[in-house]
């Protein structure tokens, strides 16, 4: 296979990817890896585990979910790819997206002090959500 071959294969719809984003993009949990493959076993019984992290990773190279890899130890995905903020509650776990006006005010700041490129940036918040308080 060559480059070019190996390439247009990772960006080729399957039925496994298909269903895989649909799982994230109509849930707003921002779900772990394993809670995606439980999900999708449901619908195709036979899939591995490794067969829905390669996928995953193929629709975050492809900017067709976003993984959060900041916000604790395991990555939660994230069908939204809009740019927003999160917030994470420290009581249930529960992560939220903030719908708010990303302030791009910060990143040109940064970008412009350090003479850094910023490509991403992970910022959440966190506390306690209405239900824990």
């Amino acid at each position: 296979m060559t480059t070019m071959e190996h390439n247009a294969s990772k960006t080729r719809r399957t039925r496994q990817r298909e269903i895989i984003l649909s799982i994230v993009k109509n849930t707003v949990t921002h779900p772990t890896a394993d809670w995606i493959y439980e999900k999708v076993r449901q619908l195709m019984p036979n899939i591995s585990l490794g067969t829905v992290y390669r996928n995953l990773k193929i629709l975050k190279e492809m900017g067709e979910l976003n993984e959060l890899d900041c916000l604790g130890s395991n990555a939660r995905f994230d069908g939204n790819t809009r740019q927003h903020y999160h917030f994470t509650c420290q009581k249930c776990g529960a992560i939220v997206d903030i719908e708010e006006p990303v302030h791009k005010e910060i990143e040109t700041a940064i970008a412009q002090k350090t003479g850094f490129e910023i490509t991403y940036y992970c910022m959440g918040f966190y506390g306690k959500c209405s239900e824990c308080r």
